[in-house]
């Protein structure tokens, strides 16, 4: 049986590793507590909604030490008068993925994919991968070969 994750990230031809975890343990502080993973190497992947009609949408990647800057930089790109972290379920419906397995692989074409400058200065992160079942490890220039846009502030350290 085909996995299109897998599909996917071979195509990219850069090196990665799955890593399988229990789905109890796959929100990224739990996840790198349990797994002995560094939070700094943990990046996000979060669906933000615009409000416009009909709604826009873009996937952020942040590292899970930083906080996804949605008042200012998102809703500047993303050129609406407001924009809030995208629900369960429009993530779910949009993406075909439920929050804790969200991975930048696989999304819906035409879905803009911005990463924050500060994942790129990474050697290595772990994502989602899909589902609450595993996660992706390889190094952050697997985003700009999936075509991500690299955008600096993006996120934003914690007050």
């Amino acid at each position: 049986m085909s996995d299109p994750l897998v599909e996917q990230l071979d195509s990219l031809d850069i090196a990665y590793e799955i890593i399988p975890c229990d789905p109890e343990l796959a929100d990224t502080a739990q996840f790198c507590k349990a797994y002995g993973y560094a939070l700094e190497d943990s990046a996000n992947t979060i669906l933000v909604a615009g409000k416009a009609d009909p709604p826009v949408f873009a996937a952020c990647v942040v590292l899970a030490t930083t906080r996804l800057d949605v008042n200012r930089a998102v809703k500047k790109r993303m050129g609406v008068r407001k924009a809030s972290f995208a629900s369960g379920a429009d993530t779910e419906l949009l993406t075909g993925m439920s929050i804790g397995g969200v991975t930048p692989f696989g999304l819906p074409d035409g879905l803009p994919l911005w990463v924050d400058g500060r994942v790129m200065t990474r050697d290595r992160i772990i994502l989602g991968g899909g589902g609450r079942d595993r996660k992706v490890l390889a190094p952050p220039t697997i985003l700009t070969a999936l075509g991500a846009e690299v955008v600096e502030g993006l996120a934003r350290e914690p007050s």
